[in-house]
């Protein structure tokens, strides 16, 4: 996976083969499929290509259909499915092997004023009094991560376990923690949209799996993306400090879903995000 913000960068920006086709380029990675956030934000800088300024994303929906193969590159195909005077629609097709891995329907807006209301932030730690990853994995001698993610700057401030810093009374599965793209993006909105929707498919599945002890990654589970959808709200930028406020709602039939909320550290909420995904324990 890319290792700095220039490689993430690089990641995004993407190959036009030819009109409304694009080639993404894949990354140096010891993951067996695919990372879900690194097709959606590709997807989503697809689709923002063929639309003209100052049209600007507000929201994205996708569904992942099959594994992406990590060798070989990735064709977007783009269609134009509406162009109006306030919005404009596309669907995006990621292929690989001849075959749809992955589809985005994606809605873009003129900028426009009308009423103004959000959620308030929740009280929590600073990201400089919040716990960093890097450090947690890199006690575990775990390199293979730091090198996967290293893109990245995580913070955890807490969960609603037993025990946690969250209370488990109405919502008994919820995670926050604070990430930013680690280095300096460039102004480009579209960049900073495409590097959050990056990001935000690293940990929205696992606060699924909060109230039952298990993690994604513990022996016998099979956990998979099903679905990821984005609402942009407000400005932002992907570089500095974003609280990811999640909670899962509902687990059952081999589901989790998970919403997210997200703020700048001035208390504005600038994205909601939601996903359903697949948690099967082999092991139990």
């Amino acid at each position: 996976m890319p290792s700095s913000a220039d490689e993430l960068v690089e990641l995004l920006d993407l190959e036009p083969i030819d009109v409304n086709l694009f080639r993404g380029t894949q990354p140096d990675t010891r993951l067996q499929r695919v990372f879900g956030g690194q097709v959606a934000a590709q997807a989503l800088v697809a689709g923002a290509r063929t639309v003209d300024e100052p049209l600007t994303v507000h929201s994205l929906h996708s569904y992942f259909l099959l594994p992406g193969d990590p060798t070989v590159p990735i064709v977007y195909d783009v269609e134009r499915i509406r162009d109006g005077r306030s919005f404009s629609t596309r669907r995006i097709v990621a292929r690989q092997h001849g075959r749809g891995i992955y589809y985005m329907t994606a809605s873009f807006q003129v900028p426009e004023t009308g009423f103004d209301h959000q959620d308030v932030m929740p009280e929590v730690t600073s990201p400089e009094q919040s716990t960093d990853l890097a450090d947690v994995f890199r006690r575990r001698g775990d390199e293979g991560w730091l090198k996967e993610w290293a893109a990245l700057d995580l913070r955890y401030v807490g969960d609603s376990r037993p025990g946690g810093v969250i209370p488990a009374d109405e919502r008994p599965s919820q995670v926050r923690l604070w990430l930013r793209v680690s280095g300096e993006l460039k102004d480009d909105p579209l960049l900073h949209q495409a590097a959050f929707t990056y990001a935000s498919d690293l940990t929205l599945l696992g606060s699924t799996l909060i109230p039952h002890g298990k993690l994604v990654s513990s022996p016998g589970m099979q956990s998979a993306s099903l679905d990821h959808t984005v609402w942009f709200h407000r400005p932002f930028r992907a570089d500095e400090w974003l609280l990811y406020d999640q909670a899962s709602p509902s687990a059952s039939g081999g589901r989790g879903l998970a919403i997210g909320r997200v703020f700048r550290e001035d208390g504005r909420l600038v994205a909601t995000v939601a996903q359903e995904g697949l948690i099967r324990d082999r092991g139990a």
